[in-house]
């Protein structure tokens, strides 16, 4: 369960809410001009989504909450200087993906040491890590997701995992289609790299919130990649980063 009693959507049921753009707007609006409960309004019918975005960019559901909260904050204090250049929705994903984004940074700046016997450190406690025997393909997915680069990561979150059409994530993200494409391409390779060997896996799990992993049935083709959800994509420009 998500913050404050949110749930994720189902797995097949991840498509963006269907709220008129200029609704949002008005809300936003309100919320400037002093409604106490415009901006309640308007992340009832999102956070969900940026609640996924949040926990499938971090991995960790604590990460996630955190980021959420102050990307939610953020997106609260600055709705006054927002331009309309883009839907409401865009910019509050801009906002939670930057703030995710930046925890990362941060996290490989500061690396933690692992702690012996199995245990890990989690804010500051401790509790046991998670099994290793038989190395569950969701766990083994999702950490080589997160070995990504940041950028890679959050453009194959969003269009493979989210479902977002290129256009949607380039603004978003804040640069050029073609510059998705290629994150996307370069993470896809990546993935398949590293995860080559499931590909022998007779059954295909879900990572947590529904991401499927990397087995027989979604390696990689040949003459292409295919994305972390199974779906056959067409490489993209192998433009720089």
């Amino acid at each position: 369960m998500a913050p404050n009693g949110s749930t994720e959507r189902p797995v097949g049921d991840d498509s963006p809410p269907a709220t008129a753009p200029s609704a949002d707007l008005e809300l936003l609006r309100a919320h400037v001009a002093g409604d106490r409960d415009a901006f309640a309004e308007l992340l009832r019918r999102h956070r969900d989504r940026l609640w996924a975005v949040a926990l499938r960019t971090l991995g960790d559901r604590e990460e996630a909450a955190d980021a959420l909260q102050d990307a939610l904050l953020s997106a609260h204090r600055a709705a006054g200087r927002f331009r309309g250049d883009s839907a409401v929705t865009t910019w509050l994903h801009r906002i939670v993906v930057n703030a995710c984004l930046d925890r990362i940074r941060r996290r490989q700046a500061h690396p933690t040491v692992p702690l012996p016997d199995g245990v890990r450190d989690v804010a500051g406690a401790t509790e046991p890590a998670a099994p290793a025997p038989d190395h569950d393909t969701a766990l083994v997915v999702r950490e080589a997701l997160a070995a990504l680069p940041v950028e890679q990561r959050a453009a194959l979150i969003l269009v493979d995992v989210q479902g977002y059409p290129v256009a949607e994530v380039a603004r978003i993200l804040e640069v050029a289609e073609g510059t998705v494409k290629s994150r996307c391409a370069r993470g896809r390779a990546r993935l398949a790299a590293a995860l080559g060997y499931l590909r022998a896996a007779p059954e295909e799990p879900l990572l947590e919130g529904g991401m499927p992993a990397v087995t027989g049935r979604n390696q990689q083709p040949r003459g292409g990649v295919r994305s972390v959800s199974g779906r056959p994509r067409r490489e993209a420009n192998q433009e720089e980063l």
